[in-house]
Protein backbone atom coordinates (compact mmCIF):
# COMPACT_ATOMS: atom_id res chain seq x y z
CA UNK A 1 0.00 0.00 0.00
CA UNK A 2 0.69 3.88 0.22
CA UNK A 3 3.03 2.79 3.55
CA UNK A 4 5.74 1.50 1.21
CA UNK A 5 5.52 3.80 -1.44
CA UNK A 6 2.88 2.69 -3.88
CA UNK A 7 0.65 5.36 -6.03
CA UNK A 8 -2.97 6.03 -5.04
CA UNK A 9 -3.79 4.44 -8.81
CA UNK A 10 -1.82 1.39 -7.49
CA UNK A 11 -3.69 1.40 -3.86
CA UNK A 12 -6.75 1.07 -5.41
CA UNK A 13 -5.31 -1.57 -7.49
CA UNK A 14 -4.73 -4.01 -4.93
CA UNK A 15 -7.84 -2.99 -2.86
CA UNK A 16 -9.74 -4.69 -6.34
CA UNK A 17 -7.58 -7.55 -6.00
CA UNK A 18 -8.06 -8.21 -2.74
CA UNK A 19 -11.78 -7.70 -3.06
CA UNK A 20 -12.41 -10.01 -5.54
CA UNK A 21 -10.61 -12.60 -3.73
CA UNK A 22 -12.56 -12.25 -1.02
CA UNK A 23 -15.64 -12.22 -2.85
CA UNK A 24 -14.93 -15.20 -4.76
CA UNK A 25 -14.09 -17.47 -1.81
CA UNK A 26 -10.76 -18.62 -2.68
CA UNK A 27 -9.59 -17.31 -0.21
CA UNK A 28 -10.26 -16.15 3.50
CA UNK A 29 -8.22 -14.68 6.34
CA UNK A 30 -8.95 -16.11 9.88
CA UNK A 31 -12.26 -15.12 11.93
CA UNK A 32 -11.51 -11.91 13.48
CA UNK A 33 -10.35 -9.93 10.32
CA UNK A 34 -13.37 -11.12 9.39
CA UNK A 35 -15.35 -9.94 12.04
CA UNK A 36 -13.21 -6.82 13.77
CA UNK A 37 -12.51 -4.88 10.52
CA UNK A 38 -15.12 -2.94 11.07
CA UNK A 39 -14.83 -2.40 14.40
CA UNK A 40 -13.54 -0.37 16.82
CA UNK A 41 -11.41 -2.91 18.29
CA UNK A 42 -9.60 -3.31 14.68
CA UNK A 43 -8.04 -6.95 15.81
CA UNK A 44 -7.54 -9.08 12.99
CA UNK A 45 -5.02 -11.78 14.22
CA UNK A 46 -6.07 -15.37 15.64
CA UNK A 47 -3.44 -16.88 17.20
CA UNK A 48 -1.71 -15.60 20.59
CA UNK A 49 1.33 -17.39 22.84
CA UNK A 50 1.33 -15.72 26.84
CA UNK A 51 3.76 -16.56 28.62
CA UNK A 52 2.72 -17.91 32.61
CA UNK A 53 5.56 -17.27 35.13
CA UNK A 54 5.54 -18.78 38.33
CA UNK A 55 4.23 -15.52 40.70
CA UNK A 56 0.84 -14.80 41.45
CA UNK A 57 1.36 -10.95 40.11
CA UNK A 58 2.62 -12.80 36.97
CA UNK A 59 -0.17 -15.00 36.68
CA UNK A 60 -2.86 -12.71 37.15
CA UNK A 61 -1.27 -10.32 34.42
CA UNK A 62 -1.72 -13.15 32.09
CA UNK A 63 -4.98 -13.55 32.85
CA UNK A 64 -6.09 -10.09 32.18
CA UNK A 65 -4.06 -10.23 28.83
CA UNK A 66 -5.85 -13.23 27.91
CA UNK A 67 -8.83 -11.62 29.05
CA UNK A 68 -7.81 -8.79 26.72
CA UNK A 69 -7.08 -10.47 23.39
CA UNK A 70 -9.98 -13.55 23.49
CA UNK A 71 -13.03 -10.23 24.23
CA UNK A 72 -11.22 -9.22 20.24
CA UNK A 73 -11.97 -12.83 19.51
CA UNK A 74 -8.29 -13.72 19.20
CA UNK A 75 -7.36 -17.35 21.28
CA UNK A 76 -3.99 -17.92 23.10
CA UNK A 77 -2.26 -21.12 24.08
CA UNK A 78 0.10 -21.53 27.31
CA UNK A 79 2.98 -23.36 28.69
CA UNK A 80 2.04 -24.58 32.36
CA UNK A 81 5.28 -25.92 32.59
CA UNK A 82 7.12 -23.14 34.87
CA UNK A 83 4.09 -22.84 37.83
CA UNK A 84 5.98 -24.76 40.43
CA UNK A 85 3.52 -28.38 41.49
CA UNK A 86 1.31 -28.71 44.02
CA UNK A 87 2.17 -28.76 47.33
CA UNK A 88 5.24 -26.90 46.66
CA UNK A 89 6.68 -24.02 48.96
CA UNK A 90 5.78 -20.30 48.78
CA UNK A 91 8.08 -18.66 50.62
CA UNK A 92 6.40 -14.94 50.41
CA UNK A 93 3.71 -16.62 52.05
CA UNK A 94 4.68 -19.30 54.43
CA UNK A 95 2.18 -21.50 52.82
CA UNK A 96 2.04 -24.25 50.08
CA UNK A 97 0.70 -23.56 46.17
CA UNK A 98 -2.23 -25.02 44.93
CA UNK A 99 -0.19 -25.73 41.60
CA UNK A 100 -0.28 -25.64 37.69
CA UNK A 101 -4.27 -27.04 37.42
CA UNK A 102 -5.93 -24.78 40.16
CA UNK A 103 -4.48 -21.65 38.14
CA UNK A 104 -5.40 -23.14 34.85
CA UNK A 105 -8.79 -23.46 36.14
CA UNK A 106 -8.57 -19.98 36.50
CA UNK A 107 -7.86 -19.35 33.17
CA UNK A 108 -10.51 -21.19 31.96
CA UNK A 109 -13.21 -19.33 34.00
CA UNK A 110 -11.94 -15.89 32.73
CA UNK A 111 -12.42 -17.40 28.94
CA UNK A 112 -16.20 -18.69 30.17
CA UNK A 113 -16.97 -15.17 31.21
CA UNK A 114 -15.26 -13.43 28.31
CA UNK A 115 -17.26 -15.23 25.78
CA UNK A 116 -20.48 -14.21 27.21
CA UNK A 117 -20.25 -10.97 26.00
CA UNK A 118 -17.91 -12.02 22.85
CA UNK A 119 -18.90 -12.81 19.79
CA UNK A 120 -16.94 -16.06 19.09
CA UNK A 121 -16.41 -18.85 21.73
CA UNK A 122 -12.85 -18.40 23.18
CA UNK A 123 -10.33 -21.12 22.91
CA UNK A 124 -6.81 -21.67 24.36
CA UNK A 125 -4.22 -24.16 24.34
CA UNK A 126 -2.58 -25.60 27.81
CA UNK A 127 0.71 -27.59 27.28
CA UNK A 128 2.43 -29.10 29.76
CA UNK A 129 6.22 -31.18 29.65
CA UNK A 130 5.70 -35.01 30.24
CA UNK A 131 8.69 -33.89 32.78
CA UNK A 132 6.65 -31.73 35.44
CA UNK A 133 5.68 -33.49 38.60
CA UNK A 134 1.95 -32.49 37.64
CA UNK A 135 2.03 -33.91 34.67
CA UNK A 136 -0.51 -36.71 35.42
CA UNK A 137 -3.18 -34.58 36.63
CA UNK A 138 -2.64 -33.01 33.96
CA UNK A 139 -3.13 -35.76 31.32
CA UNK A 140 -6.44 -36.98 33.78
CA UNK A 141 -7.73 -33.43 33.08
CA UNK A 142 -10.05 -33.27 30.65
CA UNK A 143 -11.17 -36.83 31.53
CA UNK A 144 -14.17 -35.00 32.89
CA UNK A 145 -15.97 -33.88 29.77
CA UNK A 146 -17.48 -31.09 31.12
CA UNK A 147 -14.06 -29.49 32.50
CA UNK A 148 -11.79 -27.44 30.77
CA UNK A 149 -14.08 -27.57 27.53
CA UNK A 150 -12.32 -24.08 26.40
CA UNK A 151 -8.86 -26.10 25.84
CA UNK A 152 -7.33 -28.26 23.55
CA UNK A 153 -4.57 -30.02 25.79
CA UNK A 154 -1.53 -31.23 24.71
CA UNK A 155 1.67 -33.03 26.26
CA UNK A 156 5.10 -32.11 25.35
CA UNK A 157 7.36 -34.89 24.65
CA UNK A 158 11.06 -34.25 24.21
CA UNK A 159 13.48 -36.23 21.86
CA UNK A 160 15.45 -37.98 24.84
CA UNK A 161 11.87 -38.82 26.15
CA UNK A 162 10.93 -40.83 23.01
CA UNK A 163 14.33 -42.31 22.77
CA UNK A 164 14.31 -43.90 26.11
CA UNK A 165 10.77 -45.27 25.14
CA UNK A 166 11.60 -46.94 22.16
CA UNK A 167 14.99 -48.17 23.79
CA UNK A 168 13.97 -48.47 27.37
CA UNK A 169 10.66 -48.21 28.00
CA UNK A 170 10.55 -49.95 31.47
CA UNK A 171 13.01 -47.08 32.34
CA UNK A 172 11.61 -45.30 35.50
CA UNK A 173 9.35 -42.00 34.47
CA UNK A 174 11.58 -39.18 36.05
CA UNK A 175 10.25 -35.60 36.91
CA UNK A 176 11.60 -32.14 37.52
CA UNK A 177 10.33 -29.59 39.88
CA UNK A 178 10.44 -26.11 37.98
CA UNK A 179 11.57 -24.33 41.16
CA UNK A 180 14.18 -26.46 42.69
CA UNK A 181 15.54 -28.49 39.70
CA UNK A 182 15.09 -31.64 41.96
CA UNK A 183 14.32 -34.68 40.41
CA UNK A 184 11.67 -37.15 41.51
CA UNK A 185 9.81 -40.45 40.67
CA UNK A 186 6.18 -40.82 40.43
CA UNK A 187 4.80 -43.41 43.04
CA UNK A 188 2.22 -45.70 41.22
CA UNK A 189 0.08 -45.39 44.89
CA UNK A 190 -0.38 -42.04 45.09
CA UNK A 191 -4.13 -40.52 44.57
CA UNK A 192 -3.94 -38.72 41.17
CA UNK A 193 -6.14 -35.84 41.62
CA UNK A 194 -4.42 -34.68 45.72
CA UNK A 195 -1.15 -36.14 45.26
CA UNK A 196 1.42 -33.03 46.33
CA UNK A 197 5.33 -32.84 45.32
CA UNK A 198 5.82 -33.82 48.89
CA UNK A 199 4.09 -36.93 48.42
CA UNK A 200 6.88 -37.82 45.78
CA UNK A 201 9.70 -36.45 48.25
CA UNK A 202 8.91 -38.89 51.08
CA UNK A 203 8.33 -41.98 48.63
CA UNK A 204 10.89 -41.32 46.27
CA UNK A 205 13.78 -40.39 48.79
CA UNK A 206 16.10 -43.25 48.49
CA UNK A 207 18.89 -43.17 46.53
CA UNK A 208 18.96 -46.93 45.29
CA UNK A 209 16.15 -48.76 44.69
CA UNK A 210 15.98 -52.39 44.70
CA UNK A 211 14.44 -53.94 41.32
CA UNK A 212 11.18 -54.31 43.65
CA UNK A 213 10.57 -50.78 44.87
CA UNK A 214 11.43 -49.97 41.09
CA UNK A 215 8.29 -51.76 40.51
CA UNK A 216 6.25 -49.60 42.35
CA UNK A 217 7.14 -46.40 40.28
CA UNK A 218 5.48 -45.37 36.99
CA UNK A 219 8.05 -46.03 33.81
CA UNK A 220 8.58 -44.25 30.47
CA UNK A 221 5.99 -46.90 28.98
CA UNK A 222 3.22 -46.34 31.73
CA UNK A 223 3.44 -42.91 31.23
CA UNK A 224 3.03 -43.41 26.97
CA UNK A 225 0.23 -45.86 28.02
CA UNK A 226 -1.99 -43.09 30.30
CA UNK A 227 -1.47 -40.87 27.20
CA UNK A 228 -2.69 -43.40 25.16
CA UNK A 229 -5.74 -44.59 27.02
CA UNK A 230 -6.52 -40.73 28.29
CA UNK A 231 -7.04 -40.06 24.34
CA UNK A 232 -8.69 -42.83 23.68
CA UNK A 233 -11.41 -42.16 26.34
CA UNK A 234 -11.56 -38.42 25.50
CA UNK A 235 -9.29 -36.92 22.36
CA UNK A 236 -7.06 -35.84 25.24
CA UNK A 237 -4.17 -34.92 25.46
CA UNK A 238 -2.67 -33.99 21.68
CA UNK A 239 1.52 -34.97 22.05
CA UNK A 240 3.33 -32.13 21.04
CA UNK A 241 6.92 -33.21 19.80
CA UNK A 242 8.52 -29.98 21.61
CA UNK A 243 12.24 -30.41 20.24
CA UNK A 244 11.04 -31.31 16.85
CA UNK A 245 9.40 -28.20 16.83
CA UNK A 246 12.46 -26.22 18.09
CA UNK A 247 14.40 -27.26 15.40
CA UNK A 248 12.52 -25.40 12.86
CA UNK A 249 11.94 -22.26 15.10
CA UNK A 250 12.95 -19.92 12.79
CA UNK A 251 14.52 -17.02 15.28
CA UNK A 252 16.10 -19.17 17.82
CA UNK A 253 18.09 -16.22 19.23
CA UNK A 254 14.71 -14.60 21.01
CA UNK A 255 13.78 -17.74 22.88
CA UNK A 256 12.85 -21.12 23.09
CA UNK A 257 8.80 -22.28 21.34
CA UNK A 258 7.24 -23.55 24.35
CA UNK A 259 3.42 -23.28 23.27
CA UNK A 260 1.57 -23.52 20.31
CA UNK A 261 -1.83 -21.49 19.26
CA UNK A 262 -4.91 -23.02 20.80
CA UNK A 263 -5.60 -25.84 17.53
CA UNK A 264 -1.55 -26.33 17.58
CA UNK A 265 -0.86 -25.47 14.01
CA UNK A 266 1.11 -22.84 14.61
CA UNK A 267 4.35 -22.89 16.95
CA UNK A 268 4.89 -18.99 18.46
CA UNK A 269 7.18 -17.78 21.16
CA UNK A 270 5.63 -16.08 24.66
CA UNK A 271 3.89 -12.72 23.14
CA UNK A 272 4.26 -13.81 19.90
CA UNK A 273 1.16 -13.64 17.08
CA UNK A 274 -0.06 -14.80 14.10
CA UNK A 275 -2.64 -14.20 11.11
CA UNK A 276 -3.94 -17.32 9.41
CA UNK A 277 -6.04 -17.35 6.22
CA UNK A 278 -6.72 -20.15 4.13
CA UNK A 279 -7.27 -21.00 0.66
CA UNK A 280 -10.36 -23.58 -1.13
CA UNK A 281 -8.50 -25.83 -3.13
CA UNK A 282 -11.86 -26.97 -4.71
CA UNK A 283 -12.32 -23.42 -6.49
CA UNK A 284 -9.08 -24.38 -8.37
CA UNK A 285 -10.33 -27.53 -9.90
CA UNK A 286 -10.86 -26.68 -13.91
CA UNK A 287 -12.50 -28.71 -16.36
CA UNK A 288 -11.18 -29.48 -20.35
CA UNK A 289 -13.32 -31.10 -22.41
CA UNK A 290 -15.07 -33.29 -18.83
CA UNK A 291 -12.03 -33.77 -17.24
CA UNK A 292 -10.64 -32.24 -14.14
CA UNK A 293 -7.58 -30.86 -13.47
CA UNK A 294 -5.51 -28.53 -10.82
CA UNK A 295 -5.36 -24.55 -12.08
CA UNK A 296 -1.74 -24.44 -10.71
CA UNK A 297 -1.58 -21.10 -12.21
CA UNK A 298 -4.35 -19.66 -10.75
CA UNK A 299 -3.43 -21.07 -7.65
CA UNK A 300 0.07 -19.94 -7.49
CA UNK A 301 -1.55 -16.44 -8.62
CA UNK A 302 -3.92 -16.56 -5.79
CA UNK A 303 -1.00 -17.87 -3.02
CA UNK A 304 0.70 -14.79 -3.89
CA UNK A 305 -2.34 -11.98 -3.55
CA UNK A 306 -2.86 -13.72 -0.28
CA UNK A 307 0.35 -13.79 1.29
CA UNK A 308 0.45 -10.29 0.67
CA UNK A 309 -3.19 -9.58 2.37
CA UNK A 310 -1.64 -11.57 5.39
CA UNK A 311 1.57 -9.81 5.57
CA UNK A 312 -0.77 -6.08 5.31
CA UNK A 313 -2.89 -7.35 8.32
CA UNK A 314 0.20 -7.13 10.29
CA UNK A 315 0.01 -3.91 9.59
CA UNK A 316 -3.37 -2.42 10.60
CA UNK A 317 -3.83 -4.96 12.97
CA UNK A 318 -4.46 -3.12 16.15
CA UNK A 319 -2.97 -5.69 19.11
CA UNK A 320 -5.17 -5.72 22.53
CA UNK A 321 -1.88 -6.33 24.16
CA UNK A 322 1.15 -4.40 23.89
CA UNK A 323 3.80 -6.54 24.76
CA UNK A 324 2.84 -8.61 21.35
CA UNK A 325 3.24 -5.52 18.96
CA UNK A 326 7.17 -6.37 19.35
CA UNK A 327 7.07 -9.49 18.23
CA UNK A 328 4.27 -9.84 15.94
CA UNK A 329 5.40 -6.67 13.83
CA UNK A 330 9.55 -8.22 14.33
CA UNK A 331 8.74 -11.38 13.28
CA UNK A 332 5.80 -11.31 10.89
CA UNK A 333 4.78 -14.69 11.29
CA UNK A 334 1.90 -15.85 8.93
CA UNK A 335 0.05 -18.78 7.93
CA UNK A 336 -1.19 -19.40 4.45
CA UNK A 337 -3.29 -22.46 4.49
CA UNK A 338 -6.07 -24.35 2.80
CA UNK A 339 -9.08 -25.36 3.38
CA UNK A 340 -11.73 -27.37 0.53
CA UNK A 341 -9.04 -30.32 0.44
CA UNK A 342 -11.59 -33.17 0.48
CA UNK A 343 -13.62 -31.46 -1.68
CA UNK A 344 -10.59 -30.85 -4.17
CA UNK A 345 -10.13 -34.62 -4.14
CA UNK A 346 -13.81 -35.61 -4.98
CA UNK A 347 -13.61 -33.36 -8.01
CA UNK A 348 -10.23 -35.06 -9.02
CA UNK A 349 -12.06 -38.68 -8.51
CA UNK A 350 -9.20 -38.94 -6.22
CA UNK A 351 -9.82 -41.56 -3.37
CA UNK A 352 -8.98 -39.52 -0.21
CA UNK A 353 -7.79 -42.60 1.98
CA UNK A 354 -5.89 -43.54 -1.18
CA UNK A 355 -2.17 -43.71 -1.52
CA UNK A 356 -2.67 -40.84 -4.30
CA UNK A 357 -4.93 -39.09 -2.21
CA UNK A 358 -1.50 -38.78 -0.30
CA UNK A 359 0.87 -38.23 -2.79
CA UNK A 360 -1.50 -35.53 -4.31
CA UNK A 361 -1.40 -33.90 -1.30
CA UNK A 362 2.13 -33.54 -0.61
CA UNK A 363 2.33 -32.02 -4.11
CA UNK A 364 -0.07 -30.08 -3.85
CA UNK A 365 1.49 -28.46 -0.42
CA UNK A 366 4.97 -28.85 -1.97
CA UNK A 367 3.94 -25.98 -4.58
CA UNK A 368 2.07 -24.01 -1.68
CA UNK A 369 5.06 -23.65 -0.02
CA UNK A 370 7.26 -22.86 -3.32
CA UNK A 371 4.79 -20.11 -4.23
CA UNK A 372 4.08 -18.85 -0.92
CA UNK A 373 7.97 -18.25 -0.30
CA UNK A 374 8.76 -17.00 -3.51
CA UNK A 375 5.79 -14.99 -2.89
CA UNK A 376 6.97 -13.62 0.57
CA UNK A 377 10.79 -13.12 -1.03
CA UNK A 378 9.41 -10.41 -3.67
CA UNK A 379 7.81 -8.41 -0.57
CA UNK A 380 11.14 -8.99 1.52
CA UNK A 381 12.65 -7.50 -1.61
CA UNK A 382 10.11 -4.20 -2.19
CA UNK A 383 9.38 -3.54 1.58
CA UNK A 384 12.27 -5.34 3.99
CA UNK A 385 12.68 -8.77 5.19
CA UNK A 386 11.27 -9.21 8.62
CA UNK A 387 13.00 -6.86 11.39
CA UNK A 388 14.59 -10.30 13.19
CA UNK A 389 16.00 -11.81 9.93
CA UNK A 390 19.11 -11.36 10.61
CA UNK A 391 19.28 -13.52 14.09
CA UNK A 392 16.93 -16.27 12.29
CA UNK A 393 17.78 -19.31 10.41
CA UNK A 394 16.31 -17.14 7.04
CA UNK A 395 19.36 -15.83 7.33
CA UNK A 396 22.01 -17.96 8.84
CA UNK A 397 21.39 -21.67 7.48
CA UNK A 398 18.44 -20.98 4.28
CA UNK A 399 20.38 -17.77 2.94
CA UNK A 400 16.91 -16.41 2.22
CA UNK A 401 15.64 -12.91 2.63
CA UNK A 402 11.68 -12.89 3.25
CA UNK A 403 8.98 -11.24 4.48
CA UNK A 404 7.69 -13.50 7.21
CA UNK A 405 9.12 -15.48 9.68
CA UNK A 406 6.37 -18.37 9.09
CA UNK A 407 4.47 -18.95 5.94
CA UNK A 408 2.68 -21.41 6.22
CA UNK A 409 0.24 -23.71 7.77
CA UNK A 410 -2.73 -25.59 7.45
CA UNK A 411 -5.17 -24.30 10.33
CA UNK A 412 -8.90 -26.57 10.99
CA UNK A 413 -10.96 -23.49 9.22
CA UNK A 414 -13.74 -24.09 11.19
CA UNK A 415 -15.71 -20.87 11.00
CA UNK A 416 -14.07 -19.67 7.88
CA UNK A 417 -14.71 -22.86 5.75
CA UNK A 418 -18.53 -22.92 6.55
CA UNK A 419 -18.52 -19.79 5.11
CA UNK A 420 -16.57 -20.65 1.89
CA UNK A 421 -18.94 -23.85 1.65
CA UNK A 422 -16.50 -25.83 1.61
CA UNK A 423 -14.93 -28.89 3.50
CA UNK A 424 -12.73 -27.51 6.43
CA UNK A 425 -8.92 -27.95 6.79
CA UNK A 426 -7.28 -31.25 6.53
CA UNK A 427 -8.96 -34.25 8.86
Amino acid sequence: GAKYGATHTEVKGWHRKFYDLLASLKFLPNSPALMNANRPSGMLSACFVLPIEDSIEAIFETIKQTALIQKAGGGTGFSLDKLRPTGDRVASSGGTTSGPISFWRVFSETTDAIQQGAFRRGANMGMMSVEHPDILKFLHAKQNLKAFTNFNISVKITDDWMETLTTSGKSLNIVKNPRTQQRYLLPRRIDIASYTINDLHKLTGKQVLTSAQAGQFYTVSDIWETIIKCAANSGEPGVAFIDRINRDNPTPSLGRIEATNPCGEQPLLAFEACTLGSIDLAKFVAFTDGKADMDWPALAKTVKLAVRFLDNIIDVCNYPVRDTVRLAQGNRKIGLGVMGFADCLFLLKIPYDSQQGIEFGSTLMEFINKKAREASTELANSRGPFPNWNDSIWRTERHQKVRNASITCVAPTGTISIIANCSSGIE
